[in-house]
């Protein structure tokens, strides 16, 4: 009990504070210039290993797309270790969900020396992007994202009956278009059948298969008909869910101890680990 509230009563100081402020805050000018250059390196880096799939560019750029690559790697790494350093307790940060992400994104390029192919899973890099709202001042998207997350976990209940009741539905259709159209008119399954039920109610409509008979047109312009009601359904259920929740103004800043944002704006102590902001 004593070693967690020592822990909890550390502060960073000296450079391991700087670089925090630096790396972590998007208040500061140094802050905001330090998430600019990482937005801009997150996307050349992301376009190099799109580039690099397309045989004709690879072939004639290959190596100093390569060497772009590993420059990346190399600044991402240094970033990693950047922040592992300087927060107070590093665990949190490794593994938390952005630092899971962080470790991802350079993995690969070292996989790649042993496994053919592992660089392309880079394109995890992308997911980085989400830390750059903060730059553009965009606080109040992290947020909405938040309360978008704890809608969608109130509504889970709703939306997993929702689902049920479609995947009951396009397995009865499914079943009856099997039985009205038949292997001649290109449903030779009941799982055949069911996927032109779902391609249909979804309103997607591939067109690889279609119903020739009456009465299989008839059933064909119902499931049309469920589809565009069906699909306001989830629609409706999450806004339900966004109205009832709170919306609170958060701050960018970061806790020294868990690498945790999202904290609200008068806020002393961080409301995951009880540390002093």
């Amino acid at each position: 009990m004593t070693d967690s509230k020592d822990n909890n009563n550390q502060k960073l100081s000296g450079w391991r504070l700087k670089i925090h402020e630096i790396i972590f805050e998007a208040d500061t000018f140094w802050g905001k210039t330090f998430d600019v250059v990482l937005l801009i390196g997150i996307l050349l880096s992301v376009l190099i290993v799109c580039l690099e799939s397309v045989v004709e560019i690879r072939a004639k750029y290959g190596h100093i797309l390569k060497i772009a690559e590993w420059t990346f790697t190399i600044m991402f790494t240094a970033e990693y270790l950047a922040r592992v350093l300087s927060v107070v307790r590093p665990s949190k940060y490794i593994f938390s969900f952005f630092g899971l992400i962080d470790i991802l994104s350079i993995i690969p390029t070292y996989l790649g020396i042993f496994f053919a192919g592992a660089h392309t899973l880079l394109v995890l890099r992308i997911f980085r992007l989400i830390r750059v709202f903060r730059i553009f001042k965009l606080v109040r998207y992290v947020g909405e994202a938040k309360q978008l997350g704890m809608a969608l976990r109130a509504s889970w209940a709703k939306i997993s009956v929702f689902l049920i009741v479609v995947i009951s539905l396009s397995v009865l259709m499914g079943s009856l278009m099997y039985l009205i159209e038949g292997r001649e008119n290109g449903f030779t399954s009941i799982p055949k059948g069911i996927y032109w039920a779902v391609v249909t109610l979804t309103t997607v409509g591939y067109g690889d298969i279609a119903p020739q008979t009456v009465i299989g047109q008839t059933l064909a312009t119902i499931i049309m008909i469920m589809g565009y009601g069906i699909i306001a359904v989830p629609t409706g259920i999450v806004s339900s869910e966004l109205v009832k929740s709170h919306k609170k103004e958060i701050t960018t800043q970061v806790c020294h101890h868990c690498a945790r944002e999202g904290h609200d704006i008068d806020a002393e102590f961080c409301k995951f680990c009880g540390s002093k902001l």
